[in-house]
């Protein structure tokens, strides 16, 4: 348990320093491309080099961010940007696609690779095929419980890393489309707007009623993870690196949140006597919090999971208003309130928030302070409240604490030894070391003289020793072996000073024994293999066996189906015909379910052609379980033709590529590889799988039996009155667009493609109709006028979409 690791968040120059004063073992960031924060501040190549070499000399590892989704344009230079890092000496690299994991294991091997929680790692077979990959560690889904952690770490040989602290995303990491396709952010990109956190109201479809109590709340929004109480618990569980999230947020949080668990990680590892306390907890609390949750890790319920009312910071509470004059509040203190704090007035109705400029205290008297449980007076411009509760959202005296580091000027705390040896007609040498085993040994260009008419002493030469106030290092201790009488110049001496310290610091900033290379094989990139004239097929997801029986077999090549009730009779139907039959398995698979996943798929093999996998947990179950073709499903979040290579290695035959590429960048895929591609051409796209159920602020459902429940008659509606349906099935929901995919008329640009998919989900949608204008128009038998009753009966209903075939994410 020693070996546990410290993991802060860096999104700037300040906010490394104070992760590493504040003791993180490791610190994760980003470049200023190819990272999943593209809006923090993040470094440039020259700052990379100069972090990398920081934290290095200070005994801190250094993780880069390549965390997000690549498309076939960017492989060329992503290759060069890895090679810069693997040049500097970077010791991980955290990444989220395949085709990347692909590239960096053939080029760059002993590269170490991190899979990032947008990988939706969240069950043991997942943890195995990131191993089988060369992954040495696994981010897990922040879903996955202490109790599956435990699983996980008994059943694999790979380091577990998990979020401790900090802001939660509500869906499963890599499985959220909605920020893509509400405004083209996508958060597979690292552009993510965050519209979770925007407010919502809880539809009724069947009377179209708002439910009570749910009117414009953040349905979505979830409270802040805070597991500082239970840490032991987590790391007893199994995980090695404890994750804190912020890469967005400002350096005094950093310092806050790393100071604290850092406090209390060395209490647990019995290096220190001293627990955090009630203070500590406070400040954790007062840097920044939406409320705290213990989260889906330490098994927290739905509705212990969202923060309803507010989305941003809540602040803790300070006090309450207990008059007004004109522009003058009178505050009641429960919290000591500073010049410079802020503070946020709530009442019933509105927020007003501003930092403080002047503040008296109940005389009238202008202070820098208030102390809690006396009045506070401070001015509001256009004070529109009478009454309210006073937090305080932000600490000054808690910010600047945490910068003075930074203001003092950045300084190391690493301790060194000495040893000089200044000897009559020999040159001066300096011996110096370290605790890690470091030892450097340097010589002056002069010998040493007699002494005229001053001789050196001792105290001047551990002066001029001493002087490391510009380095990261701390004397510890000197020995001086020196003659009587002798001489040697100041400068001398500092020059002596600088070179052993120049020289420690290159052997430290040295951590993982590289030959730097000038260049990597791009040939890996050439692949080019697709030239198919074969007819297009037509595919067909439905989610029901009522839905199958509105399908005209006739009119499909291949056909998704999942556990249906009469799922027996769907196939015996099919095998009288010719049609591809493919069982489809969740998106999200807990470990638990795999039992009876196997013993469903067993009775059905022989009559089935394959399998369709939306998560890798469930691809390395099924191609390590079934001799039966794979599909990969949209999940799997395939960008680029180095990921299809993979998945072609792993066995898999066909693969639905990412909804967010576009037609032109399907070509380019579709070019270099030699394996079967589907994309999707109607339906209404899931944007969202959340083990959270947005129904729990009305149902305060406190357990998973969701069968009964009935939540397919429910909608999450937007400001802009989009309605969003959702579907819950055991632990998960599944979000849907407001709208669905549309590109029938478009198909005869859509060329570079094996199967067009359709899927179902509704059972109000015009089934019969669609498929048979797809199917037609794939066979040229499809008339104009066709397309424009489609349209026009489209449009009667929810409107359709083009998806972002014709338009992109950023």
């Amino acid at each position: 348990m020693d070996n546990v690791e410290l993991l802060a968040p860096v999104g700037s120059k300040e906010s490394l320093y104070l992760a590493i004063i504040n003791g993180a073992d490791a610190v994760y960031l980003g470049g200023k491309a190819f990272n999943a924060r593209q809006y923090a501040s993040n470094f440039d190549n020259d700052e990379l080099i100069s972090a990398v070499k920081i934290a290095h000399i200070m005994g801190v590892k250094v993780y880069v961010t390549l965390n997000i989704l690549l498309k076939e344009n960017e492989l060329e230079d992503v290759m060069d940007y890895i090679l810069f890092l693997y040049n500097i000496d970077v010791d991980a690299l955290i990444i989220q696609d395949l085709g990347l994991t692909r590239i960096i294991k053939r080029v760059l091997p002993d590269f170490e690779i991190h899979a990032s929680t947008q990988m939706t790692i969240n069950n043991t077979e997942g943890v195995k095929f990131a191993e089988e990959l060369g992954f040495e560690r696994v981010v897990l889904s922040r879903e996955v419980s202490v109790d599956d952690i435990r699983k996980i770490k008994r059943n694999t040989n790979i380091e577990l890393e998990g979020f401790v602290h900090g802001a939660l995303c509500i869906s499963y990491s890599g499985q959220c489309l909605l920020s893509s396709i509400i405004g083209g952010r996508s958060g597979n990109r690292g552009r993510c707007a965050q519209p979770c956190r925007m407010n919502y109201s809880l539809l009724n479809i069947r009377n179209s009623k708002i439910i009570n109590g749910t009117q414009e709340k953040h349905l979505l929004s979830p409270k802040d993870l805070n597991t500082i109480e239970n840490l032991d618990e987590i790391i007893h569980a199994g995980i090695t690196s404890l994750k804190i999230e912020g890469r967005m947020k400002r350096p005094e949080y950093v310092a806050t949140i790393v100071s604290k668990y850092r406090k209390k990680l060395d209490y647990i590892l019995g290096k220190t006597e001293k627990d955090i306390n009630k203070i500590d907890i406070r400040e954790i609390e007062q840097i920044f919090n939406r409320e705290f949750t213990k989260g889906f890790i330490l098994k927290e319920e739905s509705k212990d999971i969202i923060n309803i009312d507010k989305s941003n910071n809540s602040g803790i509470k300070a006090g309450k208003v207990i008059k007004t004059k004109k522009d003058i509040i009178y505050i009641k203190l429960e919290e000591d309130l500073r010049v410079n704090d802020g503070i946020e007035i709530r009442d019933n109705s509105k927020d007003i928030g501003f930092k403080i400029d002047v503040l008296y205290n109940k005389n009238e008297n202008k202070v820098d302070m208030v102390k809690k449980g006396n009045v506070a007076i401070v001015k509001v411009k256009n004070n529109p409240i009478n009454d309210g509760i006073v937090y305080k959202t932000a600490d000054s005296k808690l910010l600047e604490e945490s910068m003075e580091p930074i203001k003092r000027g950045f300084q190391g705390n690493i301790s060194i030894n000495m040893a000089i040896e200044l000897k009559l007609h020999t040159l001066p040498k300096l011996y110096l070391w370290d605790n890690e085993g470091n030892h450097i040994e340097v010589r002056g260009i002069n010998n040493v003289e007699k002494g005229e008419k001053i001789s050196l002493t001792k105290d001047k030469v551990i002066e001029q020793m001493s002087k490391l106030g510009n380095t990261l290092y701390l004397l510890n201790s000197i020995e001086i072996n020196m003659d009587e009488g002798i001489m040697v110049r100041l400068g001398e001496l500092n020059k002596l000073r600088r070179e052993a310290i120049r020289a420690l610091d290159s052997k430290k900033e040295v951590m993982n024994n590289r030959v730097v290379l000038d260049s990597l094989d791009k040939t890996i990139l050439l692949n080019n293999k697709k030239n198919s004239t074969k007819q297009k097929k037509l595919a067909i997801k439905v989610k029901s066996y009522d839905q199958f029986e509105r399908l005209d077999l006739d009119r499909v090549d291949r056909i998704y189906l999942d556990f249906y009730k009469d799922l027996n009779k769907a196939l015996e139907k099919l095998n009288k015909i010719l049609v591809e039959k493919y069982i489809s398995l969740d998106r999200i698979i807990e470990d638990v379910e795999f039992v009876e996943i196997k013993e469903k798929i067993m009775k059905i093999e022989k009559n089935i052609d394959g399998i369709s996998v939306s998560n890798l947990g469930s691809l390395n179950f099924v191609k390590n379980n079934f001799a039966t073709k794979i599909h990969c499903d949209i999940g799997i979040n395939i960008y680029n033709s180095q990921g299809l290579e993979l998945l072609m290695e792993k066995g898999v035959e066909s693969a639905t590529l990412s909804p967010e590429l576009t037609n032109n960048e399907i070509k380019e895929i579709y070019r270099k590889s030699g394996m079967e591609v589907e994309v999707n051409a109607y339906g209404y796209l899931p944007v969202m799988f959340t083990k959270y159920c947005p129904s729990t602020p009305v149902s305060n459902c406190t357990g998973n039996s969701c069968e009964v429940c009935g939540t397919s008659d429910l909608a999450l509606v937007d400001r802009k009155n989009m309605k969003f349906r959702f579907h819950r099935s055991k632990n998960l929901t599944t979000i849907y667009n407001s709208q669905p995919i549309f590109v029938l008329d478009k198909l005869d640009k859509i060329n570079s493609i094996d199967i067009i998919r359709l899927d179902f989900t509704f059972d109000d949608e015009l089934i019969e109709e669609v498929q048979k204008k797809y199917y037609d128009n794939i066979n040229n038998k499809l008339d104009l006028g066709d397309i424009k009753i489609l349209k026009e009966n489209l449009n009667e209903r929810n409107g359709y979409t083009r998806g972002h075939l014709f338009r992109g994410v950023l």
